[in-house]
């Protein structure tokens, strides 16, 4: 039960940052309220729901907790009455902060998750992988964008891949849940947040260029 509540608990918050990140990257594309919410959920939910489908985990996270899709649409309407009465300039760097803090936990919580349906440990770190970075990509590619995961040349789903392999390794060492999936989650942002700072690149495709 504690590790059930301690999930819960890490899917919210990160359920939270990624509808947060898809909201701003709404705004930017000047959406109506239908494709905002439309694209925020797809941001929020979307890599859990894959990994679940993978897992044959049910029920999903959004339809077991339904009543926070009636609390999403009204920050939905919130949040685009703020920015326009504010007139607040959404850019792509407002969106990679809440979205490196969805990376983090969604990771974490999503290796952990697969450890426990019985996944070997590589698989189990993919799954946390796909469960980080999938909403992303599904947010860019509804926004009509090449996905910024595999385009910006900046380490995105592989800090999510190092934060689930710590989390593998804290469950090898005996750490207890709570800080195995702590640790996990706060390399994977840490990276992230270390990467954007930095501006690191990771090498790219250069055949055929002139």
């Amino acid at each position: 039960m504690h590790l059930d509540l301690l999930h819960l608990a890490i899917e919210v918050a990160a359920t939270l940052a990624f509808f947060t990140a898809g909201l701003l990257a709404a705004a930017r594309k000047r959406l109506d309220v239908v494709g905002s919410f439309s694209v925020a959920c797809l941001s929020a939910f979307g890599g859990g729901t894959m990994r679940d489908l993978l897992l044959d985990r049910r029920p999903f996270f959004w339809v077991d907790n339904a009543d926070w899709l009636w609390g999403l649409m009204l920050l939905t309407l919130l949040a685009m009455r703020y920015l326009d009465h504010r007139h607040v300039s959404t850019t792509q760097r407002a969106i990679q902060w809440p979205d490196a803090l969805g990376l983090g936990l969604f990771a974490a919580s999503g290796t952990q998750i697969a450890l426990a349906a019985g996944m070997p440990p590589l698989i189990a770190v993919l799954m946390g992988t796909m469960t980080a970075a999938c909403g992303g990509v599904l947010r860019d590619i509804a926004c009509a964008e090449v996905p910024t995961a595999f385009n910006d040349h900046q380490p995105y789903a592989l800090c999510a891949f190092v934060g689930g392999w710590l989390v593998v390794l804290a469950e090898h060492w005996g750490w207890p849940p709570g800080p195995s999936l702590a640790a996990g989650a706060a390399l994977a942002f840490g990276l992230r947040a270390w990467t954007l700072w930095r501006d690191l690149r990771l090498p790219e495709w250069r055949a055929g260029r002139r």
